[in-house]
């Protein structure tokens, strides 16, 4: 695939713009799955509640799962997708027509990446992980994906007198740049996270992604990644989990329209999460869905048209069942926020002094099933 151009997100619009805008552009919800979660994931406080799955069985569950809307499918190499089983994928994309979205290297799991992937001080383990980087982005550009997600887990620290802080971050940019002059072209998807398995990440919040993006193009000298970002595009972009975001107590609408106001939004993940506590990768919309609106709103107004990750950990739901409900979740909230009053909500945003607690009342007879049981909506000046 050509280098999706993500640079119409970051139009600002007048008033009247951004009305014309939202009155005629809709959400096209393509959605992607994790292969990992397709497959009992490890926990540490009990057994798992269904069997291990090879990756053949998990693509023939994904396979049947066309039909309702999977477009496509994400995996971690080496472990789920590499050269030697890249066929096998290949052939299956073919047969259903679902495409493989990203190749992701993973930097966090193996007994070598003790002690961080990319911000590791020990050169030894430090040289393998942007080895492995460098295998995964050639594998992107072999299996013509879209981008490839980066996910720091287990570059971080719990002691605060544990490490240089300024080196590490250095380390982890420097090599992530080596890894993308090493293949140019290929665009990163950084997600971010606060915490978990380390007790901090690095980069952990979404405005980190975007000091990382910047930091990290300040440094790229192959030719061809030069040109792109001389023509305006963005090779370091983000992957935000709404999850991620309410663990670092951001909210959601607000965190998304970071990258977004960069033209940096390459991917997004999707899922529920009560604020702050552990990664629970809950379906979407079980928690709050009144943030999962107020993010697909914010997308809406920046003209997202990127797919839309379901990254869930359906513990005690078939993972099947659990995937039609985050897909419907979405669809649903989508609906919501299509049929809102637009008009109203603009001027809410640039006339608030005269739509004191409107917009409020306005949302809570949106929801409503039967909002003519309430008190009349007031009438906006």
């Amino acid at each position: 695939m050509p280098l999706a151009d993500l640079r119409p997100q970051s139009t600002r619009r007048s008033p009247a713009e951004a009305l014309k805008h939202l009155k005629s552009f809709s959400l096209d919800l393509k959605f992607s799955a994790g292969i990992w979660f397709l497959s009992p994931a490890q926990s540490r406080f009990h057994d798992k509640y269904f069997p291990d799955l090879t990756i053949e069985q998990r693509l023939d569950i994904a396979s049947k799962l066309a039909k309702d809307g999977l477009a496509a499918l994400e995996a971690h190499c080496p472990n789920e997708i590499n050269e030697d089983n890249a066929g096998l994928w290949q052939t299956f994309s073919q047969q259903t027509g679902i495409r493989i979205l990203t190749v992701i290297p993973l930097l966090f799991w193996d007994k070598q990446f003790e002690f961080g992937s990319l911000s590791n001080p020990l050169p030894a383990p430090r040289k393998a992980a942007i080895e492995r980087t460098i295998g995964a982005l050639r594998l992107n550009k072999q299996l013509d994906t879209d981008f490839a997600v980066v996910w720091p887990g287990i570059d971080g620290y719990e002691n605060g007198f544990g490490l240089d802080f300024a080196a590490a971050r250095a380390r982890f940019a420097e090599g992530l740049a080596e890894a993308i002059d090493a293949v140019p072209g290929v665009r990163i998807a950084f997600e971010p996270k606060p915490y978990e398995p380390r007790g901090h990440i690095l980069y952990g919040t979404t405005p980190e992604g975007i000091l990382l993006g910047r930091d990290v193009e300040a440094m790229l000298r192959a030719e061809a990644n030069k040109k792109l970002l001389a023509e305006g595009h963005k090779l370091v972009c983000m992957n935000p989990e709404v999850g991620h975001a309410l663990m670092g107590l951001e909210d959601g609408a607000y965190a998304y329209s970071w990258p977004l106001s960069e033209g940096r939004l390459a991917h997004t993940h999707w899922n529920s999460q009560p604020l702050g506590n552990y990664d629970q990768d809950l379906g979407v919309g079980v928690i709050s869905p009144e943030v999962t609106e107020a993010i697909l709103y914010t997308l809406k107004l920046h003209a997202y048209t990127g797919y839309f990750g379901i990254d869930i950990n359906p513990e005690r739901t078939p993972v099947d069942i659990a995937l039609r409900n985050s897909f419907d979740a979405l669809r649903a909230a989508n609906d919501r926020i299509d049929s809102l009053d637009h008009e109203s909500i603009i001027a809410c945003h640039n006339s608030p002094d005269r739509a004191r607690g409107w917009l409020d009342a306005y949302l809570t007879r949106a929801r409503a099933s039967r909002p003519e049981r309430l008190t009349p909506l007031p009438r906006l000046v």
